[in-house]
């Protein structure tokens, strides 16, 4: 038998979806995919359903830079009902136990936050795709099944208090991968000994991108009905992925054997880590790592270079 061939177009770059809650991450990304009717692509990391917001897609060549959108810093812009508990942690768990709220002011409330800056530990939620036994968490939890889970260390490198009512707070948070939002919700409420939930959930950033310029799904179907160009021209290059990496320039010869996976020395290169590669006039190759005696070692090289 013959391969089965590969349907779609030959697409490559990230396109910065504004994710709408209601449906999942996958859904998202398949909605778009058909929409581009590209041959392969990938989100960076899973919002849940009840999340809106920055939904990175990488299409083509740029899924092999993914995982350093997956490894970024996020932030996002959290409602935290107080009172209620659920059993998913949001709004679309059902209400395990529910507790009167005391009223706090803003500096009681700075006070409890503090606790929650910096380098903390978190357990993972039973609703998560971590494995157990080979089992993803959120299965047995289905199954009404609760198993020990380690404690997990995460960075919030910012927590903001931007609004207060009676029942609820809203606050802006900045933290590294893996901070599970829902569980960060659970524990304030926990502090302030009432107990909370996620009620809205916005994610504002990934790694080195924002809100702004974001793509809507309405938007895309209008394109592709009217201008379907002007929908690869939304597309950002790959390289927008990893701003925050050093650039190294190779010469022709450089870039010859580097792509045929061998190291190579380049002067005033830096001496340790990831680095963006680039031939001649700012043409990209892909990343590189730097090798413990110098030479830049091939890592993620781009089939258009």
């Amino acid at each position: 038998m013959g391969r089965r061939r590969v349907r779609g177009r030959d697409v490559n770059g990230i396109l910065l979806l504004d994710k709408p809650s209601g449906i999942t991450s996958n859904d998202a990304l398949q909605q778009v995919k058909r929409l581009y009717y590209a041959k392969k692509a990938g989100h960076t990391g899973s919002l849940d359903p009840l999340a809106s917001g920055v939904l990175p897609i990488c299409m083509g060549e740029a899924t092999k830079v993914s995982a350093f959108l997956l490894d970024a810093d996020k932030r996002y812009q959290v409602r935290c009902q107080l009172g209620v508990r659920t059993t998913t942690g949001d709004a679309e768990g059902e209400v395990v136990e529910t507790r009167p709220v005391l009223p706090w002011n803003a500096e009681q409330l700075e006070t409890v936050l503090d606790a929650f800056r910096g380098h903390i530990e978190q357990i993972p939620p039973m609703y998560s795709a971590l494995k157990h036994q080979g089992q993803r968490l959120y299965k047995l939890a289905r199954q009404g099944v609760e198993v020990e889970r380690a404690p997990r260390p995460v960075d919030i490198f910012e927590l903001t208090l931007t609004g207060q009512g009676d029942d609820w707070i809203d606050i802006d948070v900045h933290c590294s991968k893996g901070t599970y939002v829902r569980t960060l919700a659970e524990d304030i409420g926990e502090k302030l000994g009432c107990g909370a939930h996620v009620s809205a959930l916005r994610r504002s950033m990934v790694g080195p991108y924002g809100d702004t310029d974001l793509v809507t799904l309405e938007q895309l179907q209008d394109l592709k009905e009217n201008d379907m160009p002007a929908m690869d021209r939304l597309l950002l290059p790959i390289e927008s992925a990893l701003s925050q990496w050093p650039d190294v320039d190779l010469s022709s010869d450089a870039a010859f054997y580097l792509q045929q996976g061998q190291p190579v020395l380049v002067p005033h290169a830096p001496t340790s880590g990831w680095v963006r590669l680039y031939e001649g006039n700012r043409h990209f190759l892909g990343m590189g790592e730097i090798l413990d005696d110098g030479r830049v070692a091939p890592r993620r090289l781009m089939k258009s270079a």
